[in-house]
């Protein structure tokens, strides 16, 4: 095929991608390949590709693609969340547009709409990674409420409650009040939010005293049960067993003591509402008080407010506060910010409450997932989210792990007339399990609620392998554990921790080995990207804009591990400028004719370096992979290949304007763009597929593609070459700055010597005269009169500009360098007479500071050789 001038991002990412798919490139099956697996985090069904979505996916892809090129039998599980509260939100949503309400449906009618919109919608995001090139397995594509999935989310729950983890019981739990159901701790985003702080006078039973309560929340006085003080607060030690009257309901309640009060803070005083705040409820259980809940569960009074009855909450606050002003018991009121929880897909404000729901109890489980972090068996990256995470799993709480919903999996207890209950997997099981313990099968009934979406995808490692049915199965026993997971650090604990958990109770083995957690995408104000503040772009249109290539190319330029990322569309635009610099070397390459013929000396020498460049760069990305900076390993391909490949290699072996290049030449050309193309592919798939097809590399066979070709594995080097070459770098490149800062043409050839014994620069001397334009070249045992001078590492260069030079700002500018220089040295020099900087140091570290010492004192002293020889 003839290569387009410009490349068209649009043509080659719909053809290859179709390509790869159809022909089976992503397709994995057990085989006797080491596995390389990654099970993706499942999105939810609602949701549509965002940036952080991009980034993930894009970690991900780039780590399966390079693994699948290593020849490892590379398996990426995709999937979908049903996202319980999420999904029946969107469905409650839909339905109110059609004019019915949920309250009106049976649960299967309901899920009969449900199911209908997760058709439609449920797909949509799968759709659009397959546009960012991810090479997952589709065949394998799985949905939390898949049958054979469920299936193992229920024999899970029982297996748990067989053994004694999960029970039923009344607990304080975050609830919202618009979805009607309890919600875990990862569902609650805490904002900060303006309120009015006020002070409540609560009256001393026989007395004309007030006790003055600051609180955010006066709507809940009805449900208070005490007055607390500190036991050592000398201000109310006379109030000590006395009690007070609730403003408005004049309920008597006592004033208790506890340790628990800050005297510091507000009044030193706290009114005690045990039913409506998760502390307040630990301190009741603690002094025995009673717990009066008047909320409803849509949020609203009930009858035991007295007062308000059937008021939404927040309309309730304003009118309680304007009846404690008319009966003058509001002291004051203030602004006040505070954090606030809201439900997460509702956005209502969270209401701590006493519920009812099914618990599971995590200490036990929580121990060996933490080991596997301690002892590195699992290992976090970057590790400093361990902290965190051991915090967690060391005060871990049981958790809730019911939600009162419809859409998810339904909770396999059954309850008879009389509100007694059982677990099992079917209603027979469950008839013969009463009947066992001899109580009445009457009015039989499921539990209505569902199993929280956390605990079916803790199990997804497994359960996509059908590793929770039937572990002895050859998929699971090959693929499982798993080897990389990629996700994002606010989950560590909601959902990491728990498939880790999940994982050794049923194997007792970790799930993964290495926990890869990306940072969060943020605009170039350091605002975390979100559509409320239309900072985010749409991930569809940039891939449209600047290619998905680019875009992928400019997403990992600026994401270094468990760092916040700060996005700007610069970036791919500047991953787009890499892929238009390829495709025009690949053009450059491609145009040229060709003489059979040797490559020359010059030609050989540069191939040379090149070779040991390209392993050199292989060593430091294969580095940068093991630990996945994959920011750094995707830099070091750039550099490499816009840099080293394109600005010098390429340069330096070009033939003259319509010249021929000779064949040997043009081969090794060739060989070395194949293997940077490899290096590049699990950044860039689709342009370097599009010309690894190309005909200038003569390929028979259509399969021969590059997503399956071999990696580059690392070849021995010469440092020596490569550093020799960096001195044959700087003096081009110096050569250039002197004619820029003495305005001369680049079409007017001039004069260089080299003063040098320790490198033979004959060697390059073909190249240096090629793109530095030299009229001579010289090697020489002196200083050279009247030229000017510079450094390329320890060597002297001489450049003769004859009447161009100006003397007197020649040595200006030697003077400065020299000035610059002593500096340096001085301060290299205190640091190396500091006898503590000496003694606890790393020896290599006071090494390189004596090298520096050396380094400084050579250039000055030929600077100073250079200075003397200026007329």
């Amino acid at each position: 095929m003839s290569i387009a001038k410009t490349y068209d991002p649009k043509e080659a990412e719909a053809k290859w991608y179709s390509y790869w798919k159809d022909n089976g490139f992503f397709r994995s099956t057990p085989d006797h390949r080491e596995p390389y697996t990654i099970v993706m985090p499942p999105p939810n069904v609602t949701g549509v590709l965002h940036m952080g979505h991009m980034l993930n996916n894009t970690i991900q892809d780039v780590l399966i693609r390079r693994a699948r090129m290593q020849g490892k039998n590379a398996c990426w599980v995709p999937g979908t969340d049903h996202a319980s509260i999420a999904t029946e939100t969107k469905v409650v949503t839909m339905l109110k547009e059609q004019g019915i309400d949920k309250k009106s449906l049976t649960r299967d009618k309901f899920l009969e709409h449900a199911w209908i919109w997760k058709e439609k919608y449920g797909d949509i995001i799968l759709k659009q990674l397959e546009k960012l090139g991810a090479s997952c397995d589709w065949e394998r594509t799985k949905f939390t409420l898949d049958p054979d999935l469920s299936e193992s989310v229920i024999d899970t729950f029982i297996r748990f409650y067989n053994e004694g983890y999960i029970y039923r019981g009344v607990r304080m739990v975050n609830w919202d009040p618009q979805g009607k159901t309890a919600l875990s701790d990862e569902e609650v985003i805490r904002k900060e939010v303006n309120q009015k702080l006020y002070y409540v006078r609560y009256q001393v039973k026989d007395s004309d005293r007030f006790i003055i309560i600051a609180t955010t929340r006066p709507e809940t006085i009805m449900a208070d049960a005490a007055i607390c003080i500190h036991p050592e607060d000398a201000r109310y030690q006379n109030l000590k067993g006395k009690t007070v009257i609730v403003p408005l309901i004049n309920r008597e309640i006592p004033i208790i003591e506890d340790s628990y009060v800050e005297m510091e803070f507000g009044t030193g005083c706290l009114k005690v509402t045990p039913a409506h705040d998760l502390n307040d409820y630990e301190l009741g259980q603690k002094h025995n008080l009673p717990i009066i809940d008047i909320l409803n569960d849509d949020g609203t009074l009930n009858e035991k407010a007295e007062i308000l009855v059937g008021e939404d909450r927040f309309i309730a606050r304003k009118k309680v506060a304007k009846l404690l002003e008319d009966v003058g018991q509001i002291e004051k009121i203030e602004d006040y910010k505070s954090q606030v929880g809201f439900s997460e897909r509702t956005d209502a404000a969270i209401e701590p409450k006493l519920s009812m729901q099914w618990f599971c109890k995590m200490e036990k489980l929580a121990k060996p997932a933490l080991n596997y972090v301690k002892d590195g068996t699992i290992k976090l990256i970057p590790d400093k989210f361990y902290a965190s995470y051991k915090h967690w799993m060391e005060n871990v709480k049981d958790w809730c792990i019911s939600r009162q919903l419809w859409w998810g999996h339904r909770i396999p207890a059954w309850y008879n007339a009389a509100n007694e209950w059982v677990v099992a997997k079917t209603q027979q099981e469950a008839i013969t399990e009463f009947q066992n313990q001899g109580k009445s099968t009457d009015g039989l009934r499921q539990e209505d609620d569902v199993l929280d979406t956390w605990f079916s995808s803790g199990l997804w490692p497994m359960s996509v392998f059908d590793g929770v049915r039937n572990p002895e199965n050859a998929e699971f026993k090959y693929y499982y554990p798993t080897n990389d997971l990629v996700t994002a650090p606010e989950i560590l604990f909601f959902w990491i921790a728990r498939m880790i958990i999940m994982g050794h109770d049923y194997t007792q083995l970790p799930p993964f080995k290495n926990v890869y957690l990306t940072g969060i995408v943020r605009d170039k104000l350091g605002r975390k990207m979100s559509k409320s503040l239309g900072n985010s772009p749409d991930p569809i249109q940039l891939m449209e804009q600047y290619g998905t290539d680019g875009v992928r190319v400019g997403m990992l330029l600026s994401s270094p591990a468990g760092n916040d990322l700060m996005f700007d569309v610069s970036y791919c635009e500047q991953g787009r400028n890499f892929a238009n610099k390829i495709w025009n070397a690949f053009r450059l390459v491609k145009g040229w004719e060709v003489v059979p013929a040797p490559a020359t000396a010059a030609q050989k020498i540069t191939a040379t370096w090149f070779d040991n460049r390209f392993n050199e760069a292989v060593k430091e990305i294969d580095e940068h992979f093991t630990n996945y900076r994959l920011s750094d390993a995707l830099m070091t391909t750039y550099k490499l290949i816009w840099d080293d490949f394109c600005a010098w290699y390429l340069e330096l072996i070009k033939p003259a304007y319509q010249s021929p290049i000779e064949q040997e030449t043009l081969e090794t050309a060739k060989s070395f763009f194949e293997k940077i193309l490899t290096l590049a592919h699990p950044f860039m798939p689709f342009l370097t597929e599009e010309l690894w097809h190309d005909e200038i590399f003569e390929r028979s066979d259509e399969k021969n593609c590059i997503i399956v070709a071999s990696y580059p594995t690392v070849q021995p080097f010469q440092e020596e070459i490569i550093k020799e070459f960096e001195i044959v770098q700087q003096i081009i490149s110096e050569v250039r700055s002197i004619r820029n800062a003495k305005g001369i043409s680049p079409k007017v050839a001039l004069p260089l010597a080299i003063n040098t014994t320790s490198i033979d620069f004959s060697k390059y001397e073909q190249s240096i005269v090629k793109l530095a334009n030299i009229a001579e070249f010289t090697l020489v045992n002196d200083k050279v009169a009247g030229a000017v001078s510079f450094l390329a590492g320890k060597t002297e260069c001489f450049v003769s500009l004859e009447n161009n030079i100006d003397v007197e700002a020649e040595k200006e500018r030697i003077n400065k360098e020299i000035k610059y220089l002593k500096g340096f040295l001085n301060g290299v020099e205190k640091k190396l007479s500091n006898e503590r900087f000496v003694q606890n140091a790393k020896p290599e570290i006071v090494e390189n500071e004596k090298n520096k010492k050396a380094d400084a004192e050579a250039k000055i002293k030929i600077l100073e050789e250079s200075l003397s020889s200026l007329h």
